[in-house]
């Protein structure tokens, strides 16, 4: 049986006026829903430049509550729109507690919930763990009006584990806000096109893996050391590419995908069938050296 949701990505740089990025992503909504979207992803931590490229205690101030100022916001657009927006914002849960965080509002404006980035980079460029607290909702869909989603975020693109899960708690179509980048200083042009290539490669995996569609937003533009590369992009569940974002220049693309793929995928291909679950109780270990 077809189940067809138009989906919205809006891909853009970002500068250090917070209120002009916030007015970008909301233009990018509303052109989005103009062309039919019913679910808007907006990209990782949209509303400033990429801050964790250093360690500086006063980005600390960019954070806010949530819900709070953008997603009320927000929540006006998606009325306006009758769109369901994928908002990742920086969250100020107390002093001194900080998260990576997306917030989920629904089609009338009504905010769902929130998903809290569980896996933390600390890398040259990403210092991430110097201002998030790892996750501790666990992973999350939501029953939006259109589709029951699930939402990571960026460095969770990696780990097949949190894919499984949230597409084992019945996400239709998993979501990847993102922001990641090449090297301004790398000089070898092969390193660039394997880090990109990995990085859509994962994540048509999980596609593959778990029969469902995957959509993944990322930003564009320098900032400092990073040139963030975009190619944001659709796959269905076999991971082959519905769409794919230029590397250069800022994007609104709705993309149209039938989520009754997801029960054609799985009985050809019966991965959740045949998963030998009694088998798998040593992935929770660390390592396997003991």
């Amino acid at each position: 049986m077809s189940k067809k949701v138009n989906i919205g990505l809006v891909q853009m740089s970002c500068s250090a006026d917070l209120d002009a990025n916030l007015e970008k992503a909301i233009a990018g909504i509303r052109e989005a829903a103009a062309k039919g979207a019913q679910i808007v992803c907006l990209q990782e931590l949209f509303r400033s430049l990429y801050f964790c490229d250093v360690e500086d205690h006063h980005n600390f101030s960019l954070a806010e509550a949530i819900p709070g100022p953008t997603t009320e916001r927000l929540a006006e657009i998606a009325r306006e729109t009758q769109t369901v927006i994928i908002a990742s914002l920086f969250e100020k849960r107390t002093a001194g507690l900080y998260h990576n965080t997306t917030a989920v509002l629904d089609a009338d404006g009504t905010y769902l919930g929130k998903y809290r980035k569980m896996h933390i980079p600390d890398d040259p460029g990403y210092y991430e763990k110097f201002y998030f607290t790892p996750g501790d909702l666990g992973y999350k869909v939501f029953d939006t009006k259109y589709a029951r989603i699930g939402v990571l975020i960026c460095w969770d693109q990696w780990y097949p584990e949190a894919a499984r899960i949230t597409s084992l708690m019945g996400a239709e179509i998993l979501f990847y806000p993102t922001a990641i980048g090449w090297d301004t200083e790398e000089t070898d042009p092969k390193v660039d096109e394997e880090q990109y290539s990995a990085w859509q490669t994962i994540q048509r995996s999980h596609a593959i893996a778990n029969g469902v569609h995957v959509v993944s937003v990322n930003r564009v533009g320098q900032e400092g050391g990073q040139r963030f590369w975009g190619g944001s992009f659709v796959a269905n569940p076999h991971g082959s590419l519905l769409y794919l974002a230029p590397h250069d220049q800022e994007t609104v693309h709705v993309q149209e995908v039938d989520l009754g793929l997801t029960d054609k995928y799985r009985t050809t291909w019966p991965y959740f069938r045949d998963r030998r679950i009694d088998s798998y109780q040593p992935i929770t270990k660390r390592y396997l050296d003991e």
